[in-house]
Parts: structure tokens; C-alpha cells; sequence
């Protein structure tokens, strides 16, 4: 079994700065892609961010030049820096990285979510 476990969520004010981190755990093999999604209230989870093994990343076009996405693979962690917060930023951030395990079974996993809320 493989657990993803986030941290770093919270409130902040608009403008301000967090950095989430996401640490996998247990029967990993290897990770390729690596992610962060957000749901909102309401609303679908949604892309925020992907890393591949050798660090190509990509972004949804509501954080670039705003969020960083970074990787530590000897670590099995992945962070998300989250620079000049906006209110609509505020949601449930959920990790999420496509392993393969001991067996040499690819699966995707999920964190259970780390709450991040921007006041105005």
C-alpha cells in the first residue's frame, strides 16, 4: 500500500505565501507524474499542477506565474510554493502521483486533501 500525506494548508490574507508538501509512503517502486488539484466549494476538482520524473512541469493558466510546482524524487515528496494568494484560490488542495508499486503495478493515488483558505 502507498499513502500520500499533505501538509502545510491554512488560512492566509490575499498576497500572502504558502508552500504544501506531499511525502509518499510505503510499497513505492518508483513515481512518474505528480500533481496538486484543488476543489473548491461547489465545484469540481480541477488541475493546479503537474511534475514529471525528470521535472517538466505544468500549469493551469489560473496559477502560472503565481505557483511553483517542485519535486524531491529521492525524497518521494512533491511542494507546491503558492506566491500572491487570492481568495479564489481558497479550496481543498489534494495530492496525487501515478506509482508503481512494489508489485510493478502502475497506480494513481490521491492525498486526502490539505485546506487552504485566502481571506480578502
Amino acid at each position: 500500500q502507498v499513502q500520500l500525506v499533505e501538509s502545510g494548508g491554512g488560512l492566509v490574507q490575499a498576497g500572502g505565501s504558502l508552500r504544501l508538501s506531499c511525502a509518499a509512503s510505503g510499497s513505492v517502486f518508483s513515481i512518474n507524474a505528480m500533481g496538486w488539484y484543488r476543489q473548491g466549494p461547489g465545484k469540481h476538482r480541477d488541475l493546479v499542477a503537474t511534475i514529471t520524473s525528470g521535472g517538466i512541469t505544468d500549469y493551469a493558466d489560473s496559477v502560472k506565474g503565481r505557483f511553483t510546482i517542485s519535486r524531491d524524487n529521492a525524497k518521494n515528496t512533491v511542494y507546491l510554493q503558492m506566491d500572491s494568494l487570492k481568495p479564489e484560490d481558497t479550496a481543498v488542495y489534494y495530492c496525487n502521483a501515478a506509482v508503481i508499486n512494489s508489485a510493478l503495478r502502475y497506480v494513481n493515488y490521491w492525498g486526502r486533501g490539505t485546506q487552504v483558505t485566502v481571506s480578502s
